[in-house]
């Protein structure tokens, strides 16, 4: 059961990497970039937290990053940037995101890619250096808010 479950999970996980890997290409203009630092560790369910930056319009925005999702087997420090799409107004990049992931890391190597996306049409595309022990394949809820 347990197998079965992973693999329908993995699955449905690559029919959506797909689609949101192509979609990059037809997303427009960067509209800002992001940098992320997270602590993320997991067996199977997997949680992370951390913080970044956001640039847009010629501002820096401190950001916090939280989340749970499944995909994930161990522990790691992940560093990803990237740009930022479709962002209008700084409000619109706070909120709930669906998350996408994909990466490795076995100690001081590892990468990945991320890509995020929320209710107001703001797409993140991340590429990621991982540092620890972990495989992740999944994907996550993600809510990002501007530090006070």
């Amino acid at each position: 059961m347990f197998f079965r479950q992973t693999v329908v999970s993995v699955a449905a996980v690559l029919m959506l990497a797909a689609p949101a890997a192509a979609q990059s290409r037809s997303l427009g203009p960067s509209t800002g970039t992001v940098r992320i630092e997270q602590v993320q560790a997991g067996f199977i369910a997997s949680g992370e937290v951390g913080g970044g930056t956001l640039r847009f319009r010629g501002k820096s925005y401190p950001i916090t990053v939280g989340g749970l999702g499944i995909g994930s087997i161990g522990a790691s420090r992940t560093v990803a940037s990237g740009s930022v799409y479709g962002l209008k107004n700084r409000s619109d990049f706070a909120g709930a995101y669906v998350q996408l992931k994909e990466g490795w890391a076995v100690g001081g190597q590892g990468g990945g890619n991320i890509w995020l996306r929320n209710d107001k049409g703001v797409t993140l595309r991340l590429a990621a250096r991982r540092q620890g022990l972990q495989l992740s394949l999944g994907a996550d809820g993600v809510v990002i808010g501007f530090k006070q």
